[in-house]
Parts: C-alpha cells; sequence; structure tokens
C-alpha cells in the first residue's frame, strides 16, 4: 500500500461530484421524464428498484424545480451534471454546484445498475463528510464515459482496490485525529509512522471482509461495448438511464467549457416533464 502519510494527508473534501412519468402500478411500464433542453429533448427512464430515488425525483419535476435549471458541469468523455437551483438565475460567471434542496436520499445501490454509457445518476458530497454515500436531493448526472478494453478494465479495477483502502485507512485514522495532531505539534514523526503503519495492517484486514472489488461479466460487456464510468460503481446511485435523446447528451459533452467545466453558453433544461 502506498504509503499515505496521515500526518499531512487528511483533506476534507466537500463538493458535489462530482447525481417521470408514474406510467406504472397496472401495466407495469416503468417511469419515464423527458427533458426539454435548449439543445434538443431527453428522455430518460427510472428504476423502480431505487423508489426513494424515482420518487424524489418525480417530486422534483412536478414541482418545477428542474425547469430553467443549467447543466452546469460538463466533462467529455464522463458525464453532464444539472439540478443545481441556483443555476436558475446565476450570471455567466457565478460558480455553481453547490446548490440543494435542503435534504439528502440515502444510497440504493443495486449491483445491476452500472455506470454505463446512458446511466442517471444522483450526485453526492465526497466520503470524508458523507460516508454514508447519501445522495444530493436535486443534483444528477447523465453519463456519456468511454470505451475501454479488458486491460484498461484491470487497471481500473485496481485503482478501485486502492481507493477503497484508501478511504478504509482515512476512516480509521479520523478516530485517532487529537492523537495525530498531538504527535504533529510534538514533532514526533516516529510515533506517527508507528500509528501509520498500525492503522495501514487495520485497513487491510477491514478489506478482507468486504466483498471483493471485480467486475462482473455484465459489467466487462457494458463497459467494453457501450463504455461508460466503472469507477463510479458502488459509490453512487444509479437510478435510471437514457431511453431518448442520447445525441442531444453526446453533442452537450463537446461544447466548450471554462476551467470549472461549466459550459461557456448556457445550455438548460427548459422543462421537465413527467410522460403519461
Amino acid at each position: 500500500m502506498r504509503k499515505l502519510f496521515i500526518l499531512l494527508t487528511l483533506a476534507m473534501t466537500c463538493g458535489l461530484m462530482a447525481c417521470s412519468g408514474h406510467k406504472k402500478k397496472n401495466n407495469m411500464e416503468e417511469t419515464t421524464v423527458r427533458l426539454e433542453t435548449t439543445m434538443g429533448n431527453i428522455t430518460v427512464k427510472l428504476y423502480d428498484e431505487t423508489p426513494r430515488h424515482r420518487d424524489n425525483f418525480i417530486k422534483l419535476v412536478k414541482e418545477g424545480m428542474y425547469d430553467n435549471t443549467l447543466f452546469h458541469r460538463v466533462i467529455k468523455n464522463f458525464m453532464i451534471q444539472a439540478g443545481d437551483p441556483e443555476s436558475k438565475t446565476a450570471s455567466d460567471t457565478a460558480s455553481l454546484g453547490s446548490g440543494d434542496v435542503g435534504y439528502t436520499i440515502p444510497a440504493e445501490f443495486n449491483p445491476k445498475f452500472i455506470h454505463k454509457k446512458g446511466a442517471l445518476a444522483a450526485a453526492r458530497k465526497g466520503d470524508e463528510v458523507n460516508p454514508k454515500k447519501e445522495s444530493s436531493g436535486c443534483q444528477f448526472y447523465i453519463v456519456t464515459g468511454q470505451v475501454f478494453n479488458e486491460e484498461q478494465l484491470l487497471d481500473v479495477e485496481q485503482r478501485m482496490k486502492d481507493a477503497r483502502l484508501t478511504n478504509i485507512f482515512n476512516s480509521l485514522a479520523q478516530k485517532h485525529i487529537k492523537e495525530i495532531y498531538k504527535m504533529r505539534r510534538a514533532g514526533d514523526n516516529d510515533g506517527l509512522m508507528e500509528l501509520q503503519n498500525k492503522l495501514e495492517e487495520e485497513a487491510y484486514k477491514v478489506m478482507e471482509k468486504e466483498e471483493p472489488v471485480r467486475f462482473t461479466p455484465e459489467q466487462i460487456q457494458a463497459y467494453t461495448t457501450v463504455g461508460g464510468a466503472p469507477h463510479l460503481d458502488g459509490e453512487y446511485t444509479v437510478f435510471g438511464e437514457v431511453i431518448d435523446g442520447m445525441d442531444v447528451i453526446d453533442r452537450i459533452q463537446k461544447v466548450k467549457t471554462n476551467r470549472k467545466d461549466r459550459p461557456e453558453e448556457n445550455i438548460r433544461i427548459l422543462k421537465a416533464t413527467i410522460e403519461e
């Protein structure tokens, strides 16, 4: 395991990364939503297996929360993000991405819903301030991603393992934060290294008890054909997917953006509608 050096690297990240029509019930059709944007229409279906996210999205659509919001974060070959309520009236130079509706949604991870191209998922704050990986109450993203070969997927898999190990380590280190600061003030590097080695051993033991990080045949098939963002699986809740308008999303992801990944020309969701 790479030396994490806890005396220097306990950073707290808080940014959001980074997140329909109720036709269902009697005829068992899934809920769909049409997003009318300034670049064309996008239709998404919401998964019934993620009911909290589905119902919250439906509620916000009915309330008009998404009307006139921007796609405020666009990264080519990764994703397009929207749903910040502050973007409705934001100036062209405003920094966006921190707006919310005052609540979060518990994670609803389902291994069959992955970050393939076209996946609809909930944005959220980072693990350091959000260890339960709860979703933003309103911000969402649509995956564009890229196509991987199997060798590249193995590399992604290893990086996911490393990231999980680092998160476990940092979680353990937080329990010793006062002790760490005390040793830092005293210049006790030997004590810090001893604690670090102890926590590394504990982190490995914790990870051995968890479900191993390994892509399924279904994931490999999806990511080597349609593509996506495999490193996000199990980290962010996927609660739907695009069923029409992927060409619109491809156009959006290619627009010119500034250093904060905001499109230089506003791309707006004019209206979100539950399809009947």
